[in-house]
């Protein structure tokens, strides 16, 4: 049932700014229910150890407790890493063919330590498996709804209006306990995204069906200083192996259903990666993958402190459409490639997060612990 949820941890983020939770300009979303620590208080699910006076009343943002990853299918850390290569074969022309199966559920999750949300997945998690191709595969999906309402899945690529997956044309939506196939040829090369597109829209994607699609360049297709460039983002190169890539996709719920997101995040958990850093290496180049889904804010962001990265839009390009930049902003849907480096820089924690700082204030914010 979609509505405002019973459970201990249901925020209402219009409620706690006038009453005044956000004091001093701290986060104190998903406070609980009545009968339940204030999250001002040491304990409280946003614990920012407070000072004694009214003008104190400043400390680091967080949540207090952790998420259970058990339960809930998914590890935000592990889904940085998850790549879903498919069945790979070979077409009797010489086509290599990636076969995944995906099937659409109806699943709670737990978004924040105490805040859980009614979602709508793709086996099983939020964001759905990041699926990863070569430019030129061919990409065959066999999807099942197994979840309440009809549901499709359309890509972001090149492919034709038969398998766009959505309603009206093709296949049109795939009503519970029905299955589809989706065909096309991986193309463009880059950084893509796939979700529901069943009305009402703001709804399906809101709920949380999308993930990250990739498609890696081949470097047959190009030549001189790109061969190069093409295979350090191929995934069958060791080239590629010598990179540290990372996939994040800015998502956000509304937990109370009143148009408005109380929690944002990156792959779902609310300070994940403030909780628990994401260790890279400072020798290494870091390569992010990164998609905006998020749905009822017009615009989100990445900023990344203490550093600068070089940014490819979508993805689609070899060579940067913006270089030395450490903010950059994308509409829902928009993605790119970040690319940066820590090397002579002092071993650390190096923040990053939404430069909105609403957002960052609850749940938009992690570090990089960066190792020798």
């Amino acid at each position: 049932m979609e509505g405002k949820l019973n459970r201990p941890g249901a925020v209402d983020r219009r409620g706690f700014i006038k009453a005044g939770i956000l004091a001093g300009g701290l986060t104190a979303v998903a406070a609980g229910a009545a009968g339940r620590k204030n999250a001002r208080e040491p304990g409280g699910l946003f614990d920012h150890r407070l000072g004694s006076s009214a003008h104190s009343q400043h400390g680091p943002a967080g949540t207090v407790g952790t998420v259970d990853s058990a339960a809930n299918g998914f590890d935000p850390h592990a889904l940085l890493q998850d790549w879903d290569f498919g069945r790979v074969s070979t077409l009797p022309g010489g086509q290599t063919l990636r076969e995944y199966e995906i099937t659409a559920s109806d699943k709670e999750i737990e978004v924040a330590p105490g805040v859980f949300f009614p979602a709508w997945v793709y086996n099983g998690r939020v964001p759905g498996p990041t699926l990863r191709a070569i430019e030129g595969d061919r990409i065959r999906i066999d999807f099942i709804n197994a979840g309440s309402h009809p549901h499709t899945i359309h890509f972001h690529g090149i492919h034709s209006a038969s398998m766009d997956g959505v309603p009206g044309v093709g296949a049109g939506v795939i009503e519970p306990g029905a299955r589809t196939v989706y065909e096309f040829d991986a193309r463009p090369m880059g950084c893509h995204l796939y979700h529901c597109h069943s009305l009402p829209l703001k709804r399906h994607i809101h709920k949380g069906l999308y993930g990250a699609f990739i498609v890696d360049p081949d470097p047959n297709r190009y030549s001189g200083e790109e061969v190069a460039i093409a295979r350090s983002r191929n995934h069958q190169f060791a080239e590629n192996r010598a990179v540290n890539e990372m996939v994040m996709v800015m998502n956000a719920f509304d937990t109370n259903f009143d148009g408005e997101n109380e929690i944002y995040a990156v792959n779902t958990v609310a300070f994940a990666y403030m909780s628990k850093p994401i260790q890279i290496r400072r020798d290494q180049l870091q390569r992010l993958y990164l998609i905006n889904i998020t749905e009822f804010d017009p615009i989100n962001s990445l900023h990344l402190h203490a550093n600068f990265f070089d940014y490819y839009d979508h993805g689609t390009n070899l060579k940067p459409t913006l270089k030395t930049v450490d903010t950059i902003m994308q509409a829902q849907a928009q993605r790119g490639i970040l690319e940066f480096s820590y090397a002579d820089f002092e071993p650390g924690l190096y923040m990053f997060h939404a430069h909105v700082s609403e957002f960052a204030e609850l749940g938009w914010m992690g570090f990089f612990d960066v190792v020798e």
